[in-house]
């Protein structure tokens, strides 16, 4: 298994990567959406570049690294099937499962918006952008202390930070309100 140092080292630039992905794309979103809604022929030029840059993004960038992240990530429990007998890999694979349905539907967001379709607001798509952290937090503090228990004192933390974002949220949109260029 000399090997499996180099298959490990991948899956992590991938799983870096495909959350790098996860993260910019949500916020070209809410450049869209903020683009959609101002007067020709700004509403136009914007829109078409920022659509051009999430389909780079989101088709060169963070599918492909989703699609590699999971082939070392089945790949090293290949060799090391053990893991699945063990309670953290349990909760850290039903993190993983979330992040599967946070891309997806980040995916239809994606869909929707290249066909002009604005169904959220961009404060929502400010709060979805901060999905991937939440996860991103939970699968790491799995990984470091391999324990289904402790992982709890990393879910705190998520909701700290959860809730540290949401008050930078509201005086980002605070101080935006009163200085549109901030």
């Amino acid at each position: 298994m000399e090997y499996y140092n180099y298959i490990k080292s991948l899956h992590l630039i991938f799983v870096i990567t495909w959350f790098a992905g996860l993260f910019y794309i949500p916020r070209l979103f809410v450049y869209q959406i903020e683009a959609y809604h101002k007067p020709s022929p700004e509403k136009e030029i914007l829109g078409k570049q920022l659509k051009l840059m999430a389909k780079r993004l989101w088709f060169i960038i963070t599918w492909p690294s989703a699609i590699l992240a999971t082939i070392f990530a089945v790949w090293l429990i290949i060799l090391i099937p053990s893991w699945l007998a063990q309670g953290w890999m349990h909760v850290k694979l039903t993190f993983v499962l979330l992040l599967f349905i946070y891309h997806y539907k980040t995916h239809i967001y994606y869909k929707q918006l290249q066909k002009d379709e604005v169904k959220v607001t961009s404060n929502f798509m400010r709060i979805w952008n901060e999905g991937a952290t939440f996860i991103l937090f939970a699968v790491v503090f799995l990984v470091i202390l391999k324990s289904a228990i402790n992982w709890i004192f990393g879910v705190v933390g998520i909701v700290t930070l959860g809730i540290l974002l949401m008050l930078g949220f509201r005086l980002y949109k605070s101080i935006r309100s009163k200085n549109p260029e901030a």
